[in-house]
């Protein structure tokens, strides 16, 4: 009778959902990552931690949450399962620089309510560079919004490069193609194209000083061997004419450059209905006013186009500004090859 008994009562305990996990402490484990890992991040660059962990009660639900506040923007999208599973994304910014203890807790739903040791992961994180421009066909570029001096390097102990105003020689409101966005202690700072001699410059200045950033993926490209300027749009011709450029002695500029206004209502024909200013400078000498920049501009003089004939200008017949003002805007890169 006694033998009988204990294998009804042993029967009865299999019987019983759960019962093994009471026996079980620690029965909830964390697949990945390992305990303890050291995760490296910049600021300004995305941050994604994978969460998986496990029940050893097959039919258990685990969930994985947060133990304590997560950084400020930081989100963990957590599916219940077992396993289950959980994202952890985070942007760090200058204020996170420094080593961040990120934990979060596994626990499942069994009769016995079994919870993992919390998971504990350690986040170094530095100073980061993000590239703003030239990553596929985009473009990004702000107008300046305060006077601003701008330096060598993204700190303001470095050496001042240029100033930039809030308005351009012809009195349009300035702006500046970005390219770069340093996260520091010190703040952020942008890396820009400077519109000033020797052209091609760049320089670092403030985020403040500038405006939210603006996207393009338009790109004008002029090509002085061709003497044909075409316009791309997310990397395909949308636009396409023959030009005239700079003579040799007064050659127009090489190099990478952007649009930074348009004009209209002129009085002198030799413009043309339409000009485009651009940040390109001319190292000798220019027609264009302003202290010697390069336009983009119609001409009353259609028959000397395609050719080298300007004093460093893009001239096009009229029809084909016109036609370039409906779809070229300010912002844009120009490629001068």
């Amino acid at each position: 009778m006694r033998l009988y008994a204990f294998a009804a009562a042993f029967g009865a305990l299999l019987l019983v959902p759960g019962t093994a996990a009471k026996s079980e402490p620690g029965s909830v484990s964390w697949q990945t990552p390992t305990p303890g890992s050291v995760i490296d991040a910049s600021a300004g660059s995305k941050l994604s931690i994978p969460l998986a962990a496990a029940s050893a009660v097959p039919t258990a639900l685990v969930t994985i949450t947060p133990a304590g506040r997560l950084p400020r923007g930081a989100k963990l999208s957590s599916t219940a399962g077992n396993p289950a599973r959980a994202q952890l994304t985070w942007t760090p910014r200058g204020r996170d620089i420094g080593t961040r203890v990120l934990r979060f807790t596994a626990t499942d739903n069994s009769a016995a309510v079994k919870v993992a040791t919390p998971l504990s992961v350690t986040v170094k994180v530095t100073a980061g560079t993000v590239a703003l421009s030239g990553v596929g066909n985009l473009t990004r570029w702000a107008f300046v919004m305060r006077p601003s001096v701008v330096r060598s390097a993204p700190r303001s102990s470095a050496h001042a490069k240029a100033r930039l105003s809030l308005f351009t020689p012809e009195n349009y409101p300035n702006l500046v193609v970005t390219l770069q966005e340093r996260i520091a202690r010190n703040g952020t700072w942008v890396k820009v194209r400077l519109p000033v001699l020797p052209n091609n410059s760049t320089g670092w200045v403030k985020l403040g000083a500038l405006s939210s950033l603006k996207l393009t993926s338009d790109h004008l490209v002029v090509n002085r061997a061709t003497t044909r300027a075409i316009l791309y749009r997310n990397g395909a011709p949308i636009f396409s004419t023959r030009v005239g450029v700079g003579k040799s002695f007064w050659p127009t500029p090489r190099g990478e450059f952007y649009i930074t206004e348009k004009m209209s209502g002129f009085h002198n024909a030799a413009y043309g209905p339409i000009a485009f200013g651009t940040s390109a400078r001319s190292a000798v000498l220019t027609d264009w006013p302003g202290g010697g920049f390069i336009g983009i501009h119609g001409t009353d003089a259609p028959g000397l186009i395609p050719g080298h004939v300007s004093h460093g200008c893009v001239r096009l017949r009229n029809a084909a500004i016109l036609h370039l003002a409906r779809i070229l805007r300010v912002g844009t890169p120009l490629t001068i090859q």
